[in-house]
């Protein structure tokens, strides 16, 4: 790339450095980086001194300096070429640490998008054997129609997973709640308290009013999937769920659908 009387033209000076031939047109116009000399037929020559300053020069603007400061700073008669690589690297090391914390700020953030990702209908339906699903949705549009199991998929797949999460652990801690009080009265106060905790969580899903929480009530017993998901929790507690579902859907929820 070295021409035999060891000077760059200004293409092989553009291609060894990495701008263009017009910047170092523009350098020459300013004054900021002028040609050793210049061949009869106009064309520029650049020695190694030229090198090296357009070096400091590409330096400088790494740290968006203006180049009429670069200028300033080169031609100072007390400009030290070492102690400006110094500082160069200096500057570099900082800069290189705030990247450092823009990308960990970029990560964290990134990792908080993520978790909002919309549910899959697979997650969604956790639990389920693949060939259950869409029986179970059949199923389900069928007790409650379809529009209403259509608008509660919409409504949780817009859940972050992690809040989804929340919600599946809400329903366990209420599912074993109400399993400790399978010794007392269905329709007696600490039973209703928590099923009161249940029918708030099952509007995590769709307006619960008092005949689809009877329903629901009716579909835990009689459904194989459901009985059996409660009765692990504590044996005949889908049936000690039932009494308790219709006594509070009786004495607090509306027979008009909401």
């Amino acid at each position: 790339m070295v021409a035999k009387d060891g000077h760059y033209t200004v293409r092989q000076l553009a291609d060894l450095a990495g701008v263009t031939a017009r910047t170092l047109h523009h350098y020459d116009r300013i004054g900021l980086l002028k040609p050793a000399e210049r061949t009869r037929a106009g064309y520029r020559l650049y020695a190694h001194a030229e090198l090296l300053r357009l070096q400091q020069i590409l330096f400088f603007r790494e740290l968006d300096v203006p180049l009429a400061t670069i200028k300033e700073f080169l031609d100072a008669p007390d400009f030290n070429p070492v102690e400006a690589l110094e500082e160069h690297r200096r500057l570099l090391q900082e800069h290189m640490k705030r990247l450092e914390r823009l990308l960990a700020t970029l990560d964290r953030t990134l990792g908080q998008y993520k978790e909002q990702i919309m549910l899959s209908d697979e997650e969604l339906y956790e639990g389920f054997q693949a060939d259950d699903v869409e029986r179970v949705r059949m199923e389900a549009k069928a007790r409650y129609g379809g529009d209403v199991i259509e608008q509660s998929e919409t409504k949780l797949r817009k859940l972050s997973r992690e809040a989804w999460t929340q919600v599946q652990e809400e329903g366990g801690y209420i599912a074993f709640r109400l399993a400790a009080l399978m010794d007392q009265d269905p329709t007696g106060g600490d039973v209703q308290e928590a099923v009161a905790a249940h029918h708030a969580w099952i509007e995590n899903f769709y307006p619960c009013s008092a005949e689809r929480y009877r329903g629901l009530a009716k579909l835990y017993v009689e459904h194989d999937e459901f009985r059996a998901f409660y009765e692990r929790y504590g044996e005949g507690l889908a049936v000690f769920m039932q009494a308790a579902m219709l006594y509070y859907a009786d004495q607090n929820l509306e027979d008009v659908e909401s």
